[in-house]
């Protein structure tokens, strides 16, 4: 099985012990939006993950506005959502994936593989008629053991050093006009780091937003070399990890994120920018 499942895979584990519901809705700018949205109505038995309470770490003036949490932080979280080695975790959003993809990039961080995202999200499954709750789930807590992988995260100076590198790609995860620095409504820098090219996160999705399978995947990265690392970032390391998501289901093996991205680039005065196509 693949990382990402089906309703019907879900409506027939919602009662499995070794299964986790993790609901990951977060608004950006709205910082309530999401808690607010999993109390009035949520997969029945899903804990709820916030995007910048739970997967991520204090804001400085270095890391991106969305740095990664402290590990022993993260992994108390994880158990006391109920989460350790023996669990499937499930994750899901109402984004395309954008948010619960940040979970399951840092579930694989601290050594956890067995995570998969919902394919469609919490509208779909509700439109679709599956059952939802505005109960809290009864959760067993447990002790997560986190085993970090450090290989799979790149700092900036990490980047630096591979600009102009032969047998690296990077990949710019936002629209393309941010990319292109013709626009950024976020940060106070416009452009991308030099060399980067752009593949925006949602053409992970086909047009009726479900995830593309393996092949859809393959076809959307055809040219870029399977057996070469691929690092991968977007405006501050959240909707990087659907792409790292997508490369992997393409088959990519060597594939880094650069937590801190365009967020943390810019915040060193020295590094470069470019702004255009590469």
């Amino acid at each position: 099985m693949g990382t990402i499942v089906d309703f019907a895979w879900l409506r027939e584990h919602l009662n499995d012990p070794s299964v986790v519901i993790a609901d990951c809705r977060f608004i950006l700018g709205q910082p309530d939006a999401g808690r607010t949205a999993y109390e009035a109505g949520h997969i029945p038995g899903a804990v709820y993950f916030d995007l910048e309470r739970d997967l991520s770490g204090p804001i400085g003036r270095h890391g991106g506005r969305h740095p990664l949490p402290d590990i022993a932080s993260f992994a108390k979280a994880l158990g006391q959502a109920g989460i350790d080695s023996s669990k499937t975790v499930v994750v899901y959003d109402d984004q395309g994936g954008a948010m619960a993809s940040r979970l399951w990039w840092m579930l694989r961080y601290t050594g956890h593989d067995n995570v998969k995202l919902l394919d469609g999200g919490y509208g779909s499954w509700q439109a679709a008629g599956h059952p939802v709750s505005t109960e809290a789930p009864q959760v067993h807590q447990t002790v997560f053991e986190a085993a970090p992988q450090p290989d799979m995260l790149l700092s900036t100076e990490d980047v630096k050093s591979r600009l102009g590198k032969a047998g690296t790609t990077l990949i710019d995860s936002r629209e393309p006009r941010r990319y292109l620095g013709l626009e950024e409504p976020i940060d106070p820098v416009a452009g991308h780091i030099p060399g980067a090219v752009n593949y925006f996160w949602k053409q992970s999705l086909d047009e009726s937003g479900s995830w593309k399978r393996a092949e859809g995947q393959q076809e959307r990265f055809a040219g870029l070399k399977r057996d070469e690392e691929v690092v991968v970032y977007c405006g501050s390391g959240v909707t990087a990890c659907p792409n790292v998501l997508a490369l992997t289901e393409a088959g990519f093996t060597d594939v880094k994120l650069y937590g801190g991205s365009w967020s943390d680039w810019i915040s060193y005065n020295e590094n470069p920018v470019a702004t255009g196509e590469e």
